[in-house]
């Protein structure tokens, strides 16, 4: 397995499209949200109690000894603390629930997003980066809809309450303050710019490394056989130690925020006691208003560093949002169904009409190709490697669009129907069979979530499954683990053969579907396979000639042209490319299965 590519060039974030899509989102709950800063309003209001109470303690209570305002201050205080406590209670579980919601919701989207996409899409996007966008990129979203926006609005109004006291009660010292705090606020706007680039770029380095790591883990067979695990472990070093120094990096940026902080709060302090002590000693202030003054600060302060906080939280929700938007703006598959004409019935006959396709601009994959499958036939596809029998299955099955040309189904072209529809009636069994972590029946049933036990039994048996299924303890219940690991290749193909025959399509496509099993089971499933090909338009890859004798129609490919067709008879006695493929691969059968004991008296 090769090193990953070089990282691309960084993407900026498109903060005006990224504020529109939250603004959206703001909306959807604005009615939580609502409930939220009613809530918040009430808690910043009895956060003043106790600053307040601190004048009339000092003045009232201490300098005036009237004592009897003790207990009444010390209530007022507790009403305000048991305020706070319940409002902050029931906005976290109001504005922290309904910002989980939007997580959950706004991943929904995204994923749902995801699958409609084209094939192209994935085979152009790791899968540990698409993760990352449904689950990482998401998450930012509680800092809209949840609490962060809630914080930061109340932060806002505590400061500006908070300053206007401040002003009042001094406004030389307050002026100080402000220089102070303005030092600080430049101060983290510098931080902030360096810091936001860092943290986009974590999320990406996140998603290569994971979509690495997720390969390398799928494909650990191939890593052992290959004694590749040093070179896996050097590019997940690699990768590892870059996430590392963007970790690092943003570490140093909120240490220095940090330390910023503690001088900032260190000079408010040298301020507070310069400027207050000579106010009390001019008489300008009493000591409640210095006690009151301290509090106010920290009122004001406070809000600062959390917004301060909150604001990298928003830069982080901003660039996952802009990520989010432009999958949800990358065109789906089935963008136009509605527009396209739906499908009650199919009979199953397609034609391919001077098809021509390429993955690259300039080097066709097939020129002009052009052949007709009635109903109900079988269309063998032979040729070598590369010459495009896959990519000629891959717009059968509508992953892919012709360059020119059309795909005719019952005489309409493909491009002007429903997808959906038209996938419906498809049933596929490739090379590569997919199996889902689930039970044997899961897999099975995959195809037809709707069908009974019984059925989804019968189609096991017609794929004799029941062969091998019977040995294990657990049935048709055996977890198959991811991919399928823990059945073999043959077992998997079987259970791959009896999804398909379950789904009980009108277009069948068997991409050398029975290349994983011995002889002896390729024999036996050849049966099921001929009853599953009856009344079905049937498209099969078969590198083994003699699985594909009893085809309507054999198309010979090469270079993306079809060299030759007709039936198997037709072929041989055309003595064209079809005769020589079948002519080498005869030979090599004989020889491999000749009985040594007949090799022995041939030689003698």
């Amino acid at each position: 397995m090769t090193a990953p590519t070089p990282p691309a060039k960084k993407k900026k974030t498109n903060y005006k499209l990224a504020w529109g899509e939250a603004k959206a989102l703001m909306w959807t709950h604005r009615r939580t949200l609502a409930i939220g800063f009613v809530l918040m309003l009430f808690s910043r209001a009895a956060g003043f109690v106790p600053p307040a109470s601190t004048k009339w303690l000092m003045d009232e209570v201490v300098g005036k000894k009237r004592f009897e305002l003790l207990w009444p201050l010390a209530l007022a205080v507790g009403l305000a603390s048991l305020v706070q406590a319940a409002t902050s209670f029931a906005l976290s579980q109001v504005i922290s629930v309904a910002g989980q919601r939007a997580i959950t919701e706004l991943r929904r989207k995204v994923h749902a997003r995801l699958m409609r996409l084209p094939v192209s899409f994935f085979d152009n996007t790791q899968s540990g980066v698409l993760i990352s966008r449904v689950m990482n990129d998401a998450e930012g979203v509680r800092n809209l809809v949840g609490t962060g926006i809630v914080q930061m609005v109340g932060g806002l109004l505590t400061a500006i309450v908070a300053l206007v006291w401040l002003f009042y009660l001094n406004w030389v010292m307050t002026l100080a303050t402000l220089v102070l705090l303005a030092i600080f606020g430049a101060g983290m706007a510098y931080a902030f710019k360096t810091l936001r680039p860092i943290f986009r770029e974590r999320g990406a380095i996140t998603a290569e490394v994971s979509g690495r790591l997720g390969q390398a883990l799928g494909g650990a067979r191939v890593v052992k056989i290959y004694t590749a695990e040093k070179r896996e472990e050097k590019v997940f070093t690699v990768g590892a130690n870059r996430l590392f120094r963007n970790i690092a990096s943003t570490i140093t940026g909120t240490s220095a925020i940090g330390a910023l902080s503690t001088v900032i709060i260190g000079g408010i302090f040298v301020v507070l006691i310069v400027f207050g002590g000579r106010a009390i000693i001019s008489g300008q202030m009493t000591v409640g208003d210095l006690f009151m003054y301290v509090f106010m600060v920290t009122l004001v302060a406070f809000p600062v560093v959390q917004m301060a906080s909150i604001g990298t939280q928003f830069t982080e929700a901003f660039a996952g949002l802009d990520r989010i938007r432009e999958i949800m703006q990358t065109e789906t598959e089935d963008e136009h169904d509605v527009e396209h004409e739906p499908i009650k019935t199919l009979r199953g006959e397609i034609a391919f009409d001077d098809i021509t396709f390429e993955y690259r601009e300039n080097i066709p994959v097939l020129k002009n190709v052009s052949f007709n499958a009635p109903a109900g036939t079988t269309t063998a596809l032979v040729g070598s490697s590369g010459s495009g029998k896959s990519t000629l299955i891959s717009l059968i099955m509508a992953f892919a669009r012709p360059k020119s040309g059309r795909i005719l189904v019952d005489g309409k072209d493909l491009a002007g129907l429903r997808l959906r529809d038209y996938r419906s009636h498809l049933g596929v069994v490739l090379q590569d069979n997919f199996l889902f972590d689930g039970t044997i029946l899961d897999n099975i049933a995959f195809s037809k979530p709707g069908a009974t036990h019984a059925q989804v039994l019968a189609a096991a048996k017609v794929a004799y499954c029941d062969e091998f299924v019977q040995q294990f303890p657990d049935g048709y219940n055996t977890v198959v683990g991811e991919r399928g690991v823990k059945l073999s290749g043959g077992q998997r193909q079987r259970v791959a053969i009896a999804r398909a025959i379950l789904s009980d399509p009108r277009v069948l496509i068997l991409d050398e579907a029975t290349s994983s099993l011995d002889s002896e089971s390729e024999q036996q499933i050849k049966q099921g396979l001929r009853t599953l090909r009856s009344g079905r338009t049937t498209f099969v890859i078969a590198h083994r000639l003699s699985t594909i004798q009893s085809a309507d129609q054999i198309i010979v490919l090469e270079h993306g042209e079809i060299v030759e067709r007709g039936t198997h008879g037709e072929l041989l006695r055309l003595d064209g490319r079809y005769k020589q493929l079948y002519d080498t691969q005869y030979r090599a059968e004989m020889d491999q299965f000749i009985n040594p004991g007949e090799e022995i008296l041939r030689q003698e």
